[in-house]
């Protein structure tokens, strides 16, 4: 089989114009850039408001391993089975940062025959939104430290801003930095950082804003610092949100592109879920579920993190309610989880049949079902299919899923057959969205935060009790008293594991969970506790998947994935 990037490179596409007509854009709600791809202005919400909502799908996954599980794909893949059985469907998505892309996990447009295109359009500059949420975070940053300049008319506490700089790139080096250096002109000394764009308290508002008004709100509502007498100092203090907005104008639009099939994708913002609440805009979803029959969403990596963000956060903040969500699995996965091999190394454990091993690795998918029942929402666990997977190990996760309360436990072939592959897929999904969806939220807002926090852990995660540091415990007072006690928490955390140790695979139980940090993004509209290690700028491997990325005489990328 072909490369993904062999395959996208050989696909014929249709003019974007062709592809917005065929879902009820109209031409003059279109942004061209280029032939391929456009961005879709806000007007079309005027114009559709009244209309009534289709079914909205949301696609998660067990804990990820190094095999990947291949969310985007069954994301990719089910929209065209929907398709092909007469459901007009949707795909939303993030966009990719291109931290990853250069670092080891690699794009994020899916793969094989069930991609979304332009693929290195898409992986790397696109339309340029990440630039604009890049320029948006520095500005305030760079405005920050002028009024620290100037005579410090807020009289920050140079010790206590919390709003670092940002770059789309992986570099582990700028994790910690000293700014200001070289005398007074160059400003105040002090210490500093780097998140990567991703992780960006402004990438998280771009995908939670529903309009121009809702999104210069939100930018003014950022929290930068504390003062000397310790009041909060917020960036509408330093008048930095109308020229922050400014920057996001065109950002704000969702970015229409297609699958190979020609399904149409609104592709629009990109927060981490490891950090962020890992799922794409809410403008793209309102949008696209005027538009569509069926609207295939996806929230990042587990149900322990995208999903439940996804209901705890964008779903209150929207009014939006899925009416099923989709668990992906593997076999190789599965059999990871129950300890058959630990790394990649030995192909053979990878692809030798291992019902055993299956069967042991289901806890996970056990605890990934019970978190999606856990909100009441209908769950059909799709297998991603691999050539090497036999009956009885797909038979064995069929069992188990059903056994635990899924609707259904589907196998599909989109990577190899496309649409095609998953008709059975989406078939089932259509299924289980007909029933009816009694969503509810895991907490109660007006919970204290370090009840919020507990909920979580012991009710998702699988922990027997959490643990606050004394610092967590001073911020959780601070923001208390900053009014923010009442918004829902976004928890930080490693996404392989169900716990806060990445070591720890299968499900886990009866661990205390550690909280050693806690900031707020109160533009957002969220708390965000830091568990274990986690950190807001990653790292490049030993060997960079940028090593292998070129460029020929004619233009021609190579080495994408």
């Amino acid at each position: 089989m072909k490369s993904d990037l062999e395959i996208a490179q050989a696909a014929r596409l249709r003019e974007i114009g062709q592809v917005a007509e065929r879902v009820g854009i109209q031409q003059d709600e279109l942004e061209r850039y280029g032939r391929y791809k456009a961005k879709v202005d806000l007007s079309i919400l005027k114009r559709l408001e009244g209309k009534p909502d289709g079914r909205y799908i949301v696609v998660t996954a067990i804990t990820p391993t190094p095999l990947g599980e291949g969310k985007t794909v069954t994301n990719i893949s089910l929209a065209l089975g929907l398709n092909r059985i007469g459901r007009k469907t949707i795909n939303t998505l993030r966009q990719p940062s291109m931290g990853p892309i250069f670092g080891v996990k690699g794009g994020a447009t899916g793969g094989g025959h069930a991609q979304v295109v332009p693929m290195e359009d898409i992986n790397l500059h696109f339309t340029g939104d990440i630039h604009a949420v890049a320029s948006a975070h520095n500005l305030l940053a760079s405005l920050v430290d002028n009024s620290l300049h100037h005579d410090n008319p807020l009289a920050f506490d140079p010790k206590e801003i919390y709003w670092n700089r940002t770059v789309d790139m992986n570099d582990r080096t700028l994790r910690d930095v000293v700014i200001g250096l070289g005398g007074t002109p160059n400003g105040i000394t002090r210490e500093s950082g780097f998140d990567i764009t991703a992780a960006s308290e402004v990438m998280a508002v771009l995908a939670l804003a529903e309009g121009y008004v809702d999104l210069k709100q939100r930018l003014g509502s950022i929290l930068v610092g504390r003062s000397r007498t310790g009041q909060p100092i917020w960036a509408r203090d330093v008048s930095a949100q109308g020229a922050m907005a400014a920057l996001l104008r065109d950002a704000l639009k969702p970015n229409l592109v297609q699958t190979l099939e020609g399904t149409a994708c609104l592709m629009h913002a990109g927060p981490f879920a490891n950090v962020a609440h890992g799922n794409n805009s809410i403008i793209a979803d309102r949008i696209a579920l005027k538009l569509a029959d069926f609207v295939v969403t996806e929230s990042g990596f587990g149900s322990d993190t995208g999903a439940e963000k996804f209901v705890d956060i964008k779903c209150r903040v929207s009014g939006l309610r899925p009416q099923a969500a989709v668990l992906v699995a593997t076999v190789r996965a599965l059999k990871m989880h129950g300890g058959a091999f630990r790394n990649l190394k030995d192909k053979a454990k990878v692809e030798r049949e291992d019902v055993d091993a299956v069967a042991r690795g289901c806890d996970n998918l056990d605890k990934h079902i019970e978190n999606i029942r856990l909100f009441g929402i209908p769950v059909v666990v799709a297998i991603n299919r691999f050539p090497s997977d036999t009956e009885k190990e797909i038979a064995a996760i069929r069992s188990r899923a059903l056994e635990a309360g899924a609707d259904d436990a589907v196998p599909h072939e989109g990577v190899v057959r496309g649409g095609e592959g998953a008709e059975a897929l989406a078939k089932a999904v259509a299924q289980a969205s007909s029933k009816p969806s009694t969503m509810q939220f895991l907490y109660e807002l007006d919970q204290p935060i370090e009840e919020k926090i507990r909920v979580i852990a012991t009710k998702i995660y699988g922990a027997s009790e959490i643990d606050l540091s004394t610092r967590v415990q001073r911020r959780i007072e601070f923001f208390n008293q900053c009014g923010l006690g009442k918004l829902p928490i976004c928890m930080a955390k490693t996404p392989a594991s169900l716990s806060h140790d990445p070591s720890l695979r299968g499900r886990p139980r009866g661990f205390k969970f550690p909280v050693t940090d806690i900031r707020a993004a109160a533009g957002a509209g969220f708390i965000y506790p830091l568990a274990g290690d986690i950190m807001t700028m990653p790292g490049l491997p030993a060997s960079p998947a940028a090593n292998g990325i070129d460029v020929n005489e004619s233009g021609k990328i190579s080495g994408l994935f």
